[in-house]
């Protein structure tokens, strides 16, 4: 599998990533040891996970912790304050078995309000700075998922220095000329910057609307190879992005993990063919 830098992180990481939220719903350790091996079998070397991801600390330990200098692990904190975020962040060491992150981020910052709350005095980003001098981690990020999330970003690394930014890439979304400005400009501010990119939601295909909820993702996804491929490669081909966390859906794994193997860069013609074609879907976002 391609590997690609993480902006001034310097980590080859693989073009996916093992996104733990997969691990949300109970699962026993020996599903959740299956599933991190075949990950493993792939090459994957880099691990997304957070407190909010059900399961996903609890069974990612006990694997991880003899792999640990093998992976490139990504946690994060959706406490806003000091304390909440620096609690938070040890029991993520605790659970995971391990002294240390890679990478630690304040993570869903959805609202200019959130982003205000982390940053100011007091605030989470405090705790993300005392656990880089301590050690704790190197490398400090941040994540979220909205319709305003590239302008929050942008506005971000204009008042802190982030090593990462993680946040929603896929043709519906760039379907929608407001949202695709802002995600081009945040794009281009981050190879200026030398700042890591990874992207959530690459195999979005909808909303889940009222109709059954056939997997367990929080946006309705494509499900055929094809589809998950072109996903893949559609989020692979935006400039300076480096890796994409697997969907929180067991399932979606082996298909994800064989269209990253499989990858080739798309054309523009075939991005705005996709782009085009993604219409006739719901946004999942909206302003």
């Amino acid at each position: 599998m391609e590997r690609r830098r993480l902006g001034r992180t310097g980590h080859l990481s693989t073009v996916v990533a093992f996104g733990a939220a997969a691990f949300y719903r109970e699962l026993t350790q020996d599903d959740a040891d299956e599933a991190l091996e075949l990950v493993a079998r792939y090459g994957v070397n880099h691990i997304d996970i957070a407190p909010t991801y059900g399961f996903a600390e609890l069974r990612t330990g006990p694997w991880l912790e003899s792999r640990r200098d093998r992976f490139f692990l990504g946690c994060k904190t959706t406490e806003r304050s000091f304390e909440g975020a620096w609690a938070e962040l040890h029991r993520s060491l605790y659970l995971l078995r391990t002294d240390h992150f890679d990478l630690y981020q304040l993570h869903a910052i959805t609202t200019f309000e959130e982003l205000d709350q982390a940053l100011a005095p007091g605030g989470a980003i405090e705790a993300l700075l005392e656990a880089r001098d301590k050690g704790l981690t190197r490398w400090l990020g941040i994540t979220g998922h909205g319709y305003q999330t590239p302008a929050i970003f942008l506005r971000a690394l204009e008042r802190f220095n982030f090593d990462t930014v993680m946040f929603p890439l896929h043709p519906r979304l760039y379907a929608d000329p407001t949202y695709r400005a802002g995600a081009e400009r945040l794009l281009a501010e981050c190879q200026a910057r030398d700042v890591g990119v990874q992207i959530i939601k690459s195999v979005t295909r909808a909303p889940w609307g009222g109709g059954p909820r056939t997997h367990h993702t929080w946006y309705r996804p494509h499900a055929e190879p094809e589809a998950i491929a072109q996903g893949v490669r559609f989020a692979l081909s935006q400039p300076g992005v480096a890796t994409i966390p697997s969907p929180a859906d067991l399932r979606l794994l082996p298909l994800v993990l064989e269209a990253a193997e499989n990858y080739t860069p798309m054309s523009a013609a075939e991005q705005a063919e996709l782009i085009e074609a993604s219409r006739t879907e719901e946004p999942l976002f909206t302003p």
